[in-house]
């Protein structure tokens, strides 16, 4: 059995605090905006689940062992910032709410998983070499393989009964989906869209 790298407990708690600021906090902060009413937040959230579903793709192709997962990782971290702070309408939105648990919750929030997200971007930038790798370097070398230990762990959970290659196809149809819609509003709805969330 090969030894884990030193940075193995940095991984797993990458991981836990990923549950952490990318699931528990933002439904939390979504099921809050319903109860509240506010749509501002609500609209934001939405939008943040469509795009944060590029990290539920990267541990599905995680799971069985895709060396792009490393990309899709590090890409996801870039645009979720993005999908959170690009919108003129959204800001001027939260920024005109009264300071009151709700608008203190999604501002932390906010600034809280960009500095977590882009500072997992820079970090993971290193491992982009396992992207270039074969499925069986993958496996074989400990330097990536550590970032496939929680993914498989999930699966145990998960989909403990489920093949690793089917939830895999799984994955590359779901990234498939994902960036063909990514393109298409870059493309041809964001120059008439521009900044406003109105339409998302």
């Amino acid at each position: 059995m090969q030894n884990n790298p030193w940075f193995a407990p940095l991984v797993w708690m990458d991981y836990r605090l990923a549950v952490l600021f990318t699931v528990i906090v933002p439904l939390i902060l979504l099921i809050w905006a319903f109860v509240k009413k506010n749509e501002a937040i609500q609209r934001l959230l939405i939008i943040y689940w469509r795009v944060a579903s590029l990290l539920a793709i990267t541990v599905y192709l995680m799971i069985n062992a895709i060396p792009i997962s490393f990309v899709t990782g590090i890409v996801a971290r870039l645009l979720i910032p993005v999908s959170l702070w690009f919108w003129a309408d959204i800001n001027e939105e939260i920024n005109d709410l009264p300071q009151r648990e709700l608008k203190l919750a999604i501002t932390s929030w906010r600034w809280g998983i960009t500095v977590y997200s882009l500072l997992g971007a820079i970090l993971g930038t290193p491992f982009l070499t396992c992207a270039i790798s074969s499925k069986q370097a993958l496996l074989s070398n400990p330097f990536c393989r550590v970032w496939l230990d929680p993914p498989w762990g999930y699966k145990q959970i998960f989909h403990a009964n489920t093949n690793e290659a089917f939830l895999g196809f799984l994955a590359i149809l779901a990234l498939i989906i994902y960036v063909s819609y990514l393109s298409y509003f870059i493309f041809f709805r964001l120059g008439k869209q521009g900044r406003s969330a109105m339409e998302q």
